[in-house]
């Protein structure tokens, strides 16, 4: 029970840190995206960059890194955004590895608690004999309460689990997309293949 007990405390605590962490106005601010358009379509570099310079969120860090890349190639651009998606994707998922554990492991705690309070009830009735039924039923009762525990947080856990990766998915998908827009706007066009030499006999 104690194990458990400190399983909910872990997984409420992540729970917390994700719901806050993965809103969608912290991830992705509607209004730096707004004013950073602005600013690239005045070709305002240096006043974008400086908006992003705090990199307070996932956004202002992949700008940051897309204005980094101005003048480079679409394939050198595509790759620096690629990189700076994963780490940003990692960043968002952090700690929800270990609440899918938690939801897992719940249940089969439970389970091995009830398992031991049963071998103990057992015991005592071989010890005390059948003379006494109600002390079977009690050992067995509470017995059976480190399960109904493991469920108690193990269901909850879970479902919130997979809203969070869905969460995390989503906002997984619009940061690709900012970058996208990103590559279209500041990559270099890619130079034509040369055209081959006539060989003349």
């Amino acid at each position: 029970m104690y194990v458990i007990l400190l399983c909910s405390l872990v997984a409420f605590a992540i729970i917390l840190d994700r719901i806050w962490c993965l809103r969608r106005g912290k991830v992705i601010p509607s209004s730096l995206v707004s004013s950073v358009n602005e600013l690239l379509i005045r070709r305002q570099y240096n006043d974008a960059v400086f908006l992003c310079q705090d990199g307070q969120n996932s956004a202002a860090r992949l700008i940051k890194q897309g204005l980094k890349m101005i003048g480079q190639s679409r394939l050198v651009f595509k790759d620096a955004m690629e990189e700076s998606g994963r780490r940003e994707s990692l960043y968002l998922s952090s700690h929800l590895e270990l609440l899918g554990v938690i939801a897992s492991i719940s249940p089969l705690l439970g389970l091995l608690g009830t398992v031991s309070g049963m071998i103990n009830a057992f015991g005592a009735v071989a010890q005390a004999g059948l003379g006494n039924p109600g002390l079977l039923a009690g050992g067995i009762g509470q017995a059976l309460l480190t399960t109904a525990a493991g469920l108690v947080v193990a269901i909850p856990t879970m479902v919130i689990h997979r809203i969070l990766v869905g969460r995390v998915e989503t906002l997984t998908t619009d940061l690709e997309d900012l970058g996208s827009d990103l590559l279209e706007a500041l990559s270099a066009p890619e130079l034509p293949a040369p055209a081959p030499r006539q060989v003349t006999k």
